[in-house]
């Protein structure tokens, strides 16, 4: 099974800025074919989403995240981004990318200090 990878997650003061990358454990899977979906888990807090990005390249964000965070995709990287910046203590979380088809993968922890 085809499994997302992400990265890029680490400590990080408030107003800051991280950019997430997910890619996938097999170069049979391509992202600009599939809809992505960035999702984060706050601790004891269900699984929500963040953002969302379309084959066509159209992405779509919950107010929560809107004006902060960015999605964007490296076709020929098959890598999909999340440009997180001003960001908040309530933004600490662990960060998933998943997309039809995929299995979930380990996460990356976003921890924001205040």
């Amino acid at each position: 099974q085809v499994q997302p990878v992400e990265s890029g997650g680490g400590l990080v003061q408030a107003g800051g800025s991280l950019t997430l990358s997910c890619a996938a454990s097999r170069s049979t899977f391509s992202f600009d074919r599939n809809t992505v979906t960035w999702y984060r888990q706050p601790p004891g807090k269900q699984r929500e989403v963040v953002g969302i990005i379309i084959p066509n390249g159209y992405t779509t964000y919950p107010d929560s995240v809107k004006g902060r965070f960015t999605i964007s995709r490296d076709n020929a990287k098959n890598t999909v981004y999340l440009q997180m910046n001003s960001l908040k203590p309530e933004d600490t979380a662990v960060y998933y990318c998943n997309s039809p088809g995929l299995t979930w993968g380990q996460g990356t922890q976003v921890t924001v200090s205040s």
